[in-house]
């Protein structure tokens, strides 16, 4: 017995080590036909981990003080070895971290994978994405910049037209009657400590239970159902080393796009890093247009929709709120985008569009003209949810497949 097959064994007889690797790993067993969309779910976990590595070595140079904050920020481009690269590193990552999010969340909505059994799965990634947004939101105010600074007034701000609680509420989430040094301190807090550990947490319990269930696939069949005389479903096969090795293949993409990104336009022209948060803020001067980072305009579009600000709180509460409910709302007897009725697709195209349209109406100048359109597309966003239950049950529909469709390539 050699000294490392000795060692596993020590290790097992205290902690599952390799019943942990054969449950989650070599003995998982995943369809065999996964296309190009079942990429995002291992790049959203190497972005989470990147993001993880880039902030640690950031909070070793940042300080979190209100007149220091924006200087510790230019110390880290300017005068730290390789501070400009962890630094854009962090920021390239935050977009690209919603990027593969909202790609995995479309491929979700295409084959059905919040669906019976995976509703549970659906959840905790909904909740993975609300902390997501949390630690996005509260990383932004760090570099005390500019639209940093203006930025969470706005949304702090939102917070006070909650009936009776809300000014308590709004002062709370400030630790003082306007954003300070008070403000900086508890978002770092949050940011770098409690919302990570949060992440961390609902991304292991969304994987333990997505292991649990089985992974969907493009045709929404359930491979378990077609097992052979050892158990093991007749179309899947072990996620290591036939998926481990495929994803090395994304990765690779990933980080060569990640690249280009990074030493060739890191601000994005103004999407990723905006140009008025690099000044220093200032109280007493607004920016001339404040806008969220690019991931949070959808929402922001449909606030500004409603004219209401209580109103549009609850209504971008909503645009958010039910994506929750979304596995009880499709009522089609297929899973799969690719059997679903046309009505179903065409649907779905318009809520994509609405999406999109909604995020660049949320970059621009509340104008009577956008606002309208805001409210057009708003009014489509929540169709998309709302008529579901019926839509979804119309049209015809194809015939879904006993086994998984598979071409070896």
């Amino acid at each position: 017995m050699s000294l490392l097959t000795a060692t596993r064994d020590w290790i097992d007889d205290r902690f599952p080590l390799t019943k942990m690797w054969e449950d989650h790993l070599s003995k998982y067993y995943a369809p065999k036909n996964f296309n190009f969309w079942y990429y995002f779910g291992s790049l959203a976990l190497l972005v989470f981990v990147l993001q993880i590595v880039t902030g640690i070595f950031l909070t070793m140079n940042y300080k979190p003080d209100a007149s220091l904050a924006f200087a510790s920020v230019e110390y880290i481009m300017r005068d730290v070895d390789w501070g400009w690269l962890i630094r854009y590193m962090h920021s390239t990552g935050a977009s690209l971290f919603f990027v593969v999010v909202y790609l995995h969340m479309f491929r979700g909505l295409m084959y059905g994978s919040y669906r019976k059994p995976r509703e549970l799965v659906w959840l905790m990634g909904m909740f993975i994405y609300l902390a997501l947004m949390a630690e996005a939101f509260m990383g932004y105010l760090l570099p005390w910049g500019q639209m940093s600074y203006w930025g969470a007034q706005v949304i702090i701000s939102l917070f006070g037209a909650i009936p009776y609680i809300g000014e308590s509420l709004a002062l709370w989430v400030r630790g003082d009657f306007v954003i300070a040094d008070a403000t900086l301190n508890r978002f770092f807090a949050f940011h770098v400590i409690m919302v990570p550990f949060i992440l961390a947490a609902l991304v292991v319990m969304h994987i333990i239970a997505l292991h649990e269930v089985g992974s969907n696939n493009p045709d929404g069949i359930e491979i378990k159902k077609n097992k052979d005389k050892n158990g093991i479903p007749l179309d899947g096969i072990p996620f290591h080393p036939y998926y481990s090795v495929k994803d090395i293949v994304g990765v690779a993409v990933f980080l060569m796009v990640f690249s280009a990104i990074l030493f060739f336009a890191p601000e994005m022209g103004g999407w990723f890093l905006e140009k008025d948060n690099f000044i220093p803020a200032d109280p007493l001067k607004t920016p001339q247009h404040i806008v969220p980072l690019w991931y949070f305009t959808p929402f922001y579009a449909i606030l500004r929709a409603v004219p209401d600000k209580f109103l549009g709180v609850v209504a971008m509460g909503g645009a958010i709120a039910v994506l929750f409910v979304l596995p009880w709302l499709d009522r089609s007897p297929v899973k799969s985008i690719r059997y679903k009725s046309v009505i179903f697709k065409v649907a779905l195209a318009i809520f994509v569009v609405s999406f999109v349209v909604l995020g660049w109406l949320g970059t621009q100048p509340a104008t009577p003209v956008f606002t309208n359109l805001a409210r057009l597309f708003s009014v489509l966003y929540f169709a998309f949810f709302l008529l579901m239950p019926f839509y979804s049950v119309m049209g015809k529909t194809k015939p879904v497949p006993e086994r998984v469709t598979y071409h070896a390539h």
